[in-house]
């Protein structure tokens, strides 16, 4: 018997797990395939300003508070794990390649500003002094000095050590259906046929949350997998190849592109609505090296280290789901889409609360899975196995 079970081991799962086990709960951990975390070939990105979109207003204000609390986030992570999880304060440059380009950030620079955004408009020399290796075509864009990253692999394994180490169990299985009844929520059946016996269970499980067997299906979130593709670059040693995060518009196409520390430089990222496809195809990559191309000549310098594939879980106005919602004592944390790592430490902190005081923090009440209870999500898949 535990108090609280987690499905799922990605960011999110690891770090309520590791948040709600140092308020003195105990926690199972489920998930026995960790690695298919979106989390693991996510970019990283922790810019909630970069990443703003158009009616998005509500999860602007969450992810700047998620951005302002992020320091002392790595700082504990680290304390608890010994691991340096990348964190770097470098900003972000974001960039248009050709004049609609540009016009087309300049109408969301507009946008942003009038949500109390800051940034500094730059115009195309400006651009290129913050950035040398961009192209001369480059028109002009806007700096973002509050934008910073992670390194999601580094971070994940920092969580799952810091986890352990405040007495989660985790449970290397998958998870088979939802074991409940009408009112109240009694664990989970794993494949093997055993059970985890929990009075409260959390389904952090990302693209696959709706489709774990068992869930009542008026409760289950209208969750789906967005594929994104990128490669992982390396720079000759010593070399700083970017000084910032540089994200682009190329002909009306994004593209970013991460730098860490150690001279690797992630590019990415495809958006695409195919389902639970993980195949890496050559129609997207080219694209991806094609555009990186326009804005950086000199990246075909680079070595190819990886490509990857991974499946972000979107919801239908892109914003976490997170909160109890069905039978009594189950709750969720999923739907993070592009902002994962991000949102991984507020939205722990919020589901921890929840859990031991029964009360969802206001900042989180906005993304409350209710939003939702008149959506039906009428599935077959399953948890893959």
């Amino acid at each position: 018997m535990t108090e609280v079970a987690i499905v799922g081991a990605g960011l999110i799962g690891l770090a309520i797990a590791w948040r709600t086990a140092q308020r003195g709960v105990s926690v199972t951990l489920i998930d026995d395939q960790p690695e298919r975390a979106a989390s693991r070939t996510a970019a990283g990105m922790l810019a909630p300003i970069s990443e703003l979109h158009y009616g998005e207003q509500k999860l602007l204000q969450l992810g700047m508070r998620a951005a302002q609390r992020y320091p002392e986030f790595v700082a504990q992570l680290r304390e608890a794990s010994g691991i340096d999880v990348g964190y770097r304060r470098c900003g972000t440059i974001n960039v248009g390649l050709d004049n609609d380009d540009h016009r087309a950030l300049g109408e969301l620079f507009d946008y942003a500003s009038t949500q109390g955004v800051q940034l500094q408009r730059l115009r195309g020399r400006e651009c290129r002094e913050a950035e040398p290796l961009l192209a001369p075509s480059v028109r002009g864009g806007a700096a973002v000095e509050s934008d910073h990253h992670v390194d999601p692999r580094k971070l994940l394994a920092a969580l799952r050590v810091a986890a352990e180490s405040a007495g989660v169990t985790i449970v290397s299985s998958r998870v088979q259906e939802l074991h409940c009844d009408a009112d109240q929520v009694h664990g989970v059946r794993l494949d093997g046929g055993e059970t985890v016996d929990a009075p409260k269970v959390v389904i952090a499980a990302g693209c696959w949350s709706a489709s774990i067997a068992g869930v009542p299906l008026a409760a289950r979130p209208p969750v789906r997998p967005v594929k994104g593709q990128l490669l992982r670059l390396k720079a000759p040693a010593g070399t700083p190849f970017l000084r910032h995060t540089v994200r682009g518009l190329v002909h009306g196409a994004p593209v970013y592109l991460v730098p860490r520390s150690d001279g690797e430089l992630i590019l990415g990222a495809t958006c695409e609505e195919q389902g639970f496809d993980l195949r890496v195809t050559l129609e997207a990559i080219y694209t991806l090296v094609r555009d990186a191309r326009l804005l950086i000549p000199g990246i075909t310098e680079l070595e190819l280290v990886e490509i990857s594939t991974g499946l972000r879980p979107g919801s239908p106005d892109n914003a976490p789901i997170v909160g109890p919602h069905g039978p009594r004592g189950l709750y969720w944390a999923t739907g993070h889409y592009r902002n994962g790592a991000l949102l991984a430490d507020i939205t722990a902190a919020g589901v921890a609360n929840l859990l031991t005081t029964g009360v969802l923090p206001s900042e989180l009440a906005p993304f409350s899975a209710h939003r939702f209870a008149t959506f039906s999500l009428k599935t077959s898949q399953r948890w893959p196995s």
